[in-house]
């Protein structure tokens, strides 16, 4: 990283409300960076995927883009994986960075001990 935008991105994530908005968003570039990563594996530019799934390369390109708020149904997801020659494995892991809540028992269910 160039050393002046090494200095503005620090200078930046110095105020607390703009680190706090930065640091939001690392799942949803995580979760893009995936999708950049299996395309790039499989080798297809946006507009081979979009010939596979049937649909443009523009709406492969809005999928892929973090300007884009609407996120993709798990259907649209596992197309895309399909033209990949992958398959959608979506998982909840406990978030190291946030205190865990105390576990509630579902109304209704019934909890048997042993």
């Amino acid at each position: 990283m160039p050393d002046s935008l090494k200095k503005f991105k620090d200078r930046a994530l110095a105020k607390p409300d703009v680190k706090e908005t930065y640091e939001g968003l690392d799942e949803e570039f995580a979760f893009l960076d995936e999708v950049l990563k299996a395309r790039a594996a499989a080798g297809l530019t946006q507009a081979e995927v979009a010939a596979r799934i049937g649909t443009t390369q523009s709406a492969i390109a809005r999928l892929e883009s973090p300007s884009n708020r609407r996120f993709p149904s798990v259907e649209t997801l596992q197309k895309y994986a399909r033209a990949l020659g992958c398959r959608v494995e979506i998982k909840f892991v406990p978030d190291e960075r946030k205190p865990q809540r105390p576990r509630r028992q579902a109304k209704g269910s019934t909890r048997r001990t042993a």
